[in-house]
C-alpha cells in the first residue's frame, strides 16, 4: 500500500540501498493503528477486562468466565492485525451463559462505538476493530485469536 524510501535498509533481493523498499503487508499501518488504539482505547479497556477477570476468578464457578475476560483484554490491547475465529459449538452451554450474563452488553457497547467510529472516514479502521471485538465479546468460548 505504501512505499517508503529507506537509505539505511538494504533490499533483500539485490543488496542495494538506493531504491524503494516495501514494508510488509500493511505493517506500518497496523503498528500506527495499534499505537493510536493503545493510547486512546486499548489500555483502558484492557484494564477494565483484567479487573473484571480478577473479580470473576475469585469464585471457582467464575474462573472460566474470568479466563474469557483475559482473552478479551489480550485482544483489546492491540487488535490491529489479529483475526478472530469463533466456534460456538465447542462450548455451547458456556457461550449461552456468557451471552445472557455478559455478552450482549459488551457486544452492544462495541456495536454502538463501531457505528460512531464508522460515521467518520478516519474512524473506519477503528470501527472495524470494534466489530471484531463485538463478535468476540458475544461468544468468546471456543474462539481462536490469530
Amino acid at each position: 500500500m505504501f512505499e517508503f524510501i529507506t537509505l539505511s535498509n538494504k533490499c533483500k533481493s539485490c543488496n542495494e540501498s538506493n531504491h524503494l523498499v516495501k514494508w510488509g503487508k500493511g505493517g506500518v499501518m497496523k503498528t500506527l493503528g495499534n499505537i493510536i488504539w493503545f493510547i486512546f482505547i486499548g489500555l483502558w479497556s484492557a484494564i477494565y477486562f483484567c479487573f473484571a477477570g480478577l473479580i470473576l476468578c475469585i469464585t471457582i464457578i467464575g474462573i472460566p468466565f474470568g479466563k474469557q475476560c483475559f482473552k478479551l483484554a489480550k485482544l483489546v490491547l492491540l487488535p490491529f492485525g489479529k483475526k478472530v475465529k469463533t466456534n460456538f459449538d465447542k462450548h455451547p452451554i458456556a457461550n449461552i451463559i456468557w451471552l445472557i450474563l455478559f455478552g450482549w452488553e459488551g457486544a452492544l457497547m462495541y456495536l454502538i462505538v463501531s457505528l460512531i467510529f464508522c460515521i467518520t472516514i478516519i474512524g473506519i479502521p477503528f470501527g472495524k476493530q470494534c466489530f471484531k471485538l463485538a463478535v468476540l465479546s458475544l461468544i468468546p468460548f471456543g474462539a481462536k485469536i490469530n
